[in-house]
């Protein structure tokens, strides 16, 4: 999960310990401290200059400053009293020009006149184009101003990064392409590509020593029995080769043809997949740049691991949807009955077979979501939703719905219009983030990159 650091600038013309004629200081200390205690609890670090902003050279020395230190992710402008607005914006346009996030927060109460300087000041920004956040609240609102703040690290983690997608479209998915100069303008993402022959001779020069520890750590992190077999082994040598890639620099993030390919005459990728996904690396099937990116900011934010499957049932009456995965699920999101061992099981999705995970997602709150294109612009559909796992007497029947039972299931209930969710929907795909600040922060990610946002 990403951590955010935030550049927290005080600031008010009435400060240095300034009395209003009751004799009581403009300036709130306690307000201060408490706030930044706050964002504390929150993950948010601070960097701080313990300079009060009110001159144009304050406001000089200390944002550019700011906009300079490369650990910032985002700018906290808090509000002490009011302030002449012509004194901070010129700094403050200086660092929007770094693409880094803004927020101002501001305390209520009429002690300090601290909503006039908040006021004034978001104006400003607003009158000359500085795209901001304007919090108006206490230290209950302060999931608002770090929500922001972790949107903004993950927005700036974004950049100089590369996906790497091996092999080419899979299953004819014209919903899930990219535009690799699209990625860089916008996320300054670089998209490479390798042929999956690099991957498979990677693959089978994993030496046999670094293969029987594999057997044993996988045995061990899952609580399973992994039979030795050459179908086995292939699964688990397509998992290091990956592993092996990312750890020498080779890319970031990926994504994988899967089949026709790489499924087809040496193993099936769900395995590979799910253990790259429980390590913390975002990918995709099928070459899916769509659910790639998805999961990359979802994995970004969230302390849990992703899990991507098919919309594979919708209850519109329950609002209950299955997301039904082909064997790749993090096995971290197991719910009490644990995690075992199945093989891929459709031949003319794969024929070579392979090692899959068969589990069933444990309960919890958090979104479903999926970025997509419509017209060559980018969008986010996703609804908040609850994860649930169907009683002993019924989850055996649940799963047998589908007709392929060992697949990972999760069985999710979706707030807000279904109706709105599935007509705006963009694939078959979705993605099950786990964590419930997750909607908010995804919401203020698309805001700072510009991305639409469909919230049924």
């Amino acid at each position: 999960m990403i951590t955010a650091t935030a550049g927290f600038v005080v600031y008010g013309v009435h400060k240095d310990g300034l009395l209003d004629p009751d004799g009581n200081p403009f300036i709130d200390e306690a307000v201060i401290e408490g706030s930044k205690e706050a964002l504390r609890e929150e993950g948010v670090r601070l960097v701080e200059e313990g300079l009060v902003v009110s001159t144009k050279q304050e406001a000089r020395s200390v944002i550019l400053k700011m906009a300079k230190d490369d650990s910032v992710d985002c700018l906290v402008l808090f509000t002490g009293t009011w302030v002449w607005a012509a004194h901070i914006i010129a700094a403050v346009r200086e660092f929007a020009k770094t693409g880094k996030g803004i927020a101002i927060w501001t305390h209520p109460g009429s002690q300090g006149w601290r909503p006039v300087g908040g006021l004034v000041l978001s104006a400003a920004l607003n009158e000359v184009g500085i795209g901001h956040r304007f919090v108006y609240g206490g230290v209950d609102e302060v999931k608002r101003v770090a929500s922001y703040c972790k949107a903004s690290a993950l927005k700036k983690s974004l950049e100089m990064t590369t996906l790497m997608a091996f092999g080419g479209r899979g299953m004819g998915q014209t919903c899930g392409v990219a535009d690799p100069s699209q990625w860089m303008r916008v996320f300054g993402i670089d998209i490479d590509s390798r042929d999956t022959y690099e991957l498979l001779e990677a693959a089978k020069n994993v030496p046999d020593c670094e293969v029987g520890q594999a057997y044993d750590m996988v045995e061990q992190r899952l609580s399973v029995q992994v039979e030795r077999s050459p179908e086995n082994e292939r699964s688990i040598r397509l998992y290091l080769a990956l592993k092996g890639m990312k750890e020498k620099g080779a890319f970031d993030y990926y994504t994988i043809q899967s089949f026709p390919g790489m499924g087809d005459y040496y193993t099936a990728t769900c395995f590979a997949q799910s253990m790259m996904l429980d390590d913390g690396v975002p990918t995709s099937t099928l070459s899916d740049f769509n659910t790639a990116l998805t999961s990359i900011i979802i994995t970004s934010l969230s302390s849990e691991r992703i899990y991507y499957g098919d919309l594979q049932h919708i209850d519109k009456e329950k609002k209950e949807i299955k997301i039904i995965g082909d064997g790749a699920v993090p096995p971290s999101l197991a719910d009490a009955s644990g995690v075992s061992l199945a093989g891929h099981g459709i031949p003319t999705e794969g024929s070579a077979g392979g090692m899959s995970i068969n589990l069933v997602c444990k309960p919890g709150k958090g979104v479903l979501a999926r970025l997509s294109r419509v017209n060559g612009e980018f969008r986010v559909v996703m609804a908040r939703c609850e994860i649930s796992v169907p009683g002993e007497e019924e989850i055996e029947r649940r799963r047998h719905e589908c007709g392929i039972p060992h697949w990972p299931h999760a069985f999710v209930t979706v707030e807000g219009d279904i109706d709105r969710m599935v007509e705006n929907w963009n694939n078959e795909y979705a993605c099950l983030g786990y964590g419930e600040d997750l909607y908010q922060q995804v919401i203020d990610f698309c805001e700072l990159a510009g991305i639409e946002t469909v919230l049924p």
